[in-house]
């Protein structure tokens, strides 16, 4: 089983991906993983990646799908394999399914976890972590029992940088900008799935394993 994972950013995308790897034992593939792992190993194409990144750049489309290609010829992925995080944009699609061709493989299904805005930004907006342990909580979904004090260390709860609303809304503006016509491009190819996002983290799931075994 050959997937691929969309979705805008707090679709919950990450707890679906370790929960459709266990189904299908297949490795989940992020390229945040990717990029760490061989720039840890002092790989060439790490130390490629790193010296844009220290610059602050974008590491560029072909270096991205370089570093996926060598990931997708490893062992583990003979029987399959879950992208989260890539392709990002259809160039990155186009190059993939040209690897893909020239390993006579192709992608089985895109999951397309939908979401509305304002659910996902009520969602980010929400979440507050322990300082000390890490602990998450939300301040409507899942409430500490003190406002502000973590259940399991007493820790004090902060909201992250990156879940304040106006970076919540860039960070939505520049998946629909950029990967949403990702959409479009696996709907032509005929292997987009389309799962609501807003149920239960246990009915998306089922949602999407009825769906792939369909």
């Amino acid at each position: 089983m050959r997937l691929m994972l969309l979705g805008p950013p707090g679709a919950g995308k990450g707890t679906q991906a370790e929960s459709i790897s266990r189904e299908f034992d297949i490795p989940h593939i992020s390229t945040g993983d990717i990029f760490r792992e061989n720039i840890k190993q002092g790989t060439e194409l790490g130390r490629k990646a790193q010296s844009y990144m220290n610059q602050g750049l974008l590491v560029p489309d072909d270096l991205v799908v370089d570093l996926v290609k060598d990931r997708l010829l490893k062992e583990d992925c003979v029987k399959g394999f879950l992208l989260d995080g890539f392709p990002r944009t259809i160039p990155q699609a186009d190059a993939l399914d040209a690897e893909l061709s020239k390993m006579e493989r192709k992608l089985d299904r895109a999951i397309n976890i939908q979401v509305k805005k304002e659910v996902l930004i009520e969602r980010a907006v929400g979440r507050r972590v322990c300082k000390s342990c890490g602990a998450a909580f939300h301040i409507k979904f899942k409430p500490s029992e003190i406002d502000g004090v973590c259940d399991r260390c007493g820790g004090e709860l902060q909201q992250r940088k990156d879940d304040l609303e106006e970076t919540v809304i860039k960070r939505i503006e520049v998946y629909l900008e950029q990967t949403e016509p990702l959409i479009e491009y696996y709907s032509q190819k005929g292997i987009l799935m389309n799962i609501d996002g807003e149920q239960e983290i246990q009915t998306v799931f089922e949602d999407i394993i009825t769906g792939l075994r369909g």
